[in-house]
């Protein structure tokens, strides 16, 4: 349903209205459970894809609406939160004979469609979890797309945090630690969705049984290992996301609260109203809409209803395997929801990773039945994180309590299940082997999306982290055009992002963020240590909520030297030489503008802040790549 209707401003007596029309959409689906009105006897298998749009410098480009007017209006293409994301939402299929063979012609048809209007508007389509050239500039709400539900659920959430600061801390290979100011940190995030029907009286045992495969499933699926340029999890979007939507604030004590995405507490033991209900009772009502139609009144006339309550409340919890009823050709139906899967890195790609996930399903199921009898949910949790953080690296729990690797798990157990799952469906057999062949070549191959690009890191060191990011981002692009899968990937190289210059274009791109900082009150003498120590002309000073109040530059210290007057002399405290309130720019400075700066002001470095905050800094000597690269496309190489 999305949120189309949604009330922007919380009206207290409308929002009692729309809790009332979801109480009763809840009690009308448990009506429609025991007079066996949802369809069984069929299993269908939908998809929504995902995707970035990027300008010619490989960064997010904001024209998700511009490219939308150039496409089909009663297309299957919607906007998502961030104005450089798309969404593609496809027909469903019959899970049978060549769905997934095309379920892929379909994406690729689609994306090809996409890919003609973005082009029109100097823009590219990219298939990844996270973008690697996106940067937190861009998630400002200018760059939310200007829907009045999206605005609806922004100030929605905020209400929820009391204008607290959204707070987001990952801890990878490298350490993140930022704060933001609005839901747009979800922005970052692209998934390829899947949607599995099931019957009514299976539901337990096949949400149970997605529940456990996902976190193996999702190791072999692992392409989102950066956010703002941190090598964090083998899946970074797990974290993110649920960061991004997190209403919760500390507490004094140990009150369990629960957040709104989330993997879950429980298996199911019966019915998916055990989910609805859990929902409806830990998370309130974000947002309200007339849902148009009272659902008893509907079945007293034969008809079936929509339940447009629940679907909207459902749509802002946000569970990894999702329980969805909806309607189609006139039937009520129900359906879950894979929403761990990243996009990318290709169409193939993302559609092996469907078969690997519904067969696994299936053939789990089938298997093994009541799987909460083999396993404690405690540890299938665990699993998912795991393999959320390290990927094929992580080790699991397993039936019967059987410790085993990821890579092992998939080979010995998931793959074979997910080949017997398919065949149950009638899957053709050739597309049943070209499709897991991918995940098994994956595994063995030990080279997932995630560590390609960490490959690719490795392989462009000698540069900058713009540079790096936006070569990473071309090359994605131009292999996934190949539609060769990611295990025949070679690493990005740095001449692949194509002109050099838009990598230069803002002083975020490759101003320095590895900084060195004292407080006034510390010796002065520690600053000229950490220079000679680390080769730097600059040292920044901060308090201890990192608001900058001044810098100390060596040219300073040794003009007090060339005076006679020996700065080391005694206890000399950095405030006594520090230049207070120097000139500062924001991280979104173009480099000319910095360089009039300089040179109006006679500087050579200039503190980068955001908000006062202390983030980076750009010197004299962060331009002289600029110039080389500036002289030698002019005059060839010296």
């Amino acid at each position: 349903m999305g949120l189309q209707d949604v009330e922007k401003k919380r009206d207290p007596e409308e929002m009692r209205r729309f809790t009332r029309a979801l109480l009763r959409d809840l009690q009308a689906l448990r009506r429609m459970l025991d007079e066996g009105m949802i369809e069984r006897g069929v299993r269908r298998f939908g998809a929504e894809q995902e995707l970035f749009l990027v300008d010619p410098g490989w960064r997010p480009a904001p024209v998700a609406t511009q490219v939308l007017e150039r496409l089909p209006k009663d297309g299957p293409f919607a906007t998502e939160l961030g104005r450089f994301n798309l969404e593609i939402n496809l027909e469903p299929l019959v899970l049978a004979g060549d769905c997934f063979r095309r379920l892929q012609q379909a994406i690729e048809l689609r994306i090809d469609e996409v890919r003609s209007a973005a082009r029109a508007e100097r823009a590219e389509v990219v298939l990844t979890g996270i973008l690697p050239t996106l940067s937190k500039s861009h998630l400002t709400l200018d760059n939310i797309t200007p829907m009045a539900r999206y605005y609806a659920l922004n100030d929605a959430m905020n209400r929820m945090r009391e204008g607290t600061a959204y707070r987001l801390r990952i801890v990878g290979t490298d350490d993140l630690i930022i704060q933001h100011d609005s839901v747009m940190l979800e922005a970052c995030n692209t998934s390829a969705q899947f949607h599995l029907q099931v019957d009514d009286r299976e539901f337990a045992t096949m949400y149970n049984a997605a529940q456990a495969v996902t976190g193996p499933v999702l190791a072999a699926c692992v392409n989102s290992p950066l956010l703002f340029g941190r090598r964090l999890w083998a899946e970074t979007r797990i974290a993110l996301f649920q960061q991004s939507l997190d209403t919760r604030r500390s507490n004094v004590h140990l009150r369990e609260v629960r957040p709104r995405v989330r993997f879950g507490e429980k298996w199911v033991r019966e019915s998916v109203t055990e989910l609805f209900e859990d929902d409806i009772a830990h998370f309130r009502v974000l947002l309200a809409a007339d849902p148009g139609e009272d659902p008893f009144e509907v079945l007293e006339a034969g008809g079936v209803p929509r339940l447009k309550a629940l679907q909207l409340h459902n749509g802002t919890v946000y569970r990894w395997n999702r329980p969805c009823y909806g309607v189609g050709n006139g039937k009520p139906h129900l359906r879950i929801e894979c929403r761990v899967l990243p996009s990318g890195p290709t169409v193939l790609d993302e559609v092996a990773n469907a078969a690997f996930w519904t067969g696994a399903v299936i053939g789990l199921a089938r298997q093994e039945g009541d799987i909460s009898k083999k396993l404690p949910f405690d540890v299938v949790k665990t699993n998912f994180i795991a393999a959320a953080r390290l990927g094929l690296g992580a080790g699991f729990n397993w039936l019967d309590g059987e410790a085993i690797s990821a890579p092992r798990l998939a080979q010995e157990s998931l793959l074979p299940l997910a080949r017997a799952g398919l065949e149950v469906l009638e899957i053709d057999p050739e597309d049943i082997d070209r499709y897991l062949s991918v995940v098994e070549e994956r595994i063995e191959r030990r080279r997932t999306g995630s560590s390609w690009v960490i490959r690719s890191l490795s392989h462009m060191q000698e540069s900058t982290a713009g540079q790096r990011m936006a070569a990473l981002t071309a090359a994605m692009v131009k292999r996934q055009q190949a539609g060769t899968p990611v295990h025949e990937w070679e690493p990005a190289e740095l001449e692949e992002a194509g002109a050099w210059q838009p990598n230069y274009r803002t002083i975020e791109q490759y101003m320095t963020t590895t900084l060195f900082t004292v407080t006034e009150d510390e010796l002065l003498e520690l600053v000229a240590f950490m220079m000679d120590k680390n080769q730097i002309r600059h040292v920044l000073v901060e308090d201890n909520d990192h608001d900058l109040i001044g810098i100390v530059s060596y040219r300073s210290i040794l003009r007090l030297l060339a005076s006679g007057n020996d700065p080391f002399a005694g206890s000399t405290a950095v405030r006594d030489v520090m230049h207070r309130d120097p000139i500062t720019v924001s991280p979104e400075t173009t480099t000319v503008e910095a360089i009039d700066i300089m040179r109006a002001n006679k500087v050579s470095c200039l503190p980068v802040t955001k908000e006062g905050k202390l983030v980076g800094l750009v010197s004299e000597t962060d331009f002289m790549p600029i110039a080389y690269r500036l002289l030698t496309d002019r005059f060839g190489e010296a």
